[in-house]
């Protein structure tokens, strides 16, 4: 074990860190996860931007999820029309990064 899984540990045997139950809203977004990972026949190569990526793996982190699983879940949910757009949605790494492109 790692000293971060290490950390982990001590502080939920010690009670400061306590495991709780996903809302309903959580176990659907865990649900069509695990429906996209379980769909996979084909294997694609994309190029992304390096930070592209980099928000795209932060963003995974966030929900706990693969990277990979998150692209696919977004890719899942565009083909189906389910995909929606939330300008109000964007993100301190997003705003800094377009105001740097010219």
């Amino acid at each position: 074990m790692d000293k971060f899984e290490q950390d982990i540990l001590d502080l939920y045997e010690t009670g400061k860190l306590l495991s709780t139950k996903p809302s309903k809203n959580e176990k659907e977004k865990f649900k069509a996860t695990a429906q996209a990972t379980g769909l996979k026949d084909k294997r694609v190569n994309i190029r992304l931007s390096s930070p592209d990526l980099m928000d795209i793996q932060a963003r995974a982190l966030e929900d706990g999820i693969p990277y990979q699983t998150l692209i696919a879940s977004i890719l899942h949910k565009y083909v189906n029309g389910k995909l929606i757009e939330k300008s109000s949605r964007l993100t301190p790494r997003s705003t800094k990064r377009t105001n740097k492109q010219p």
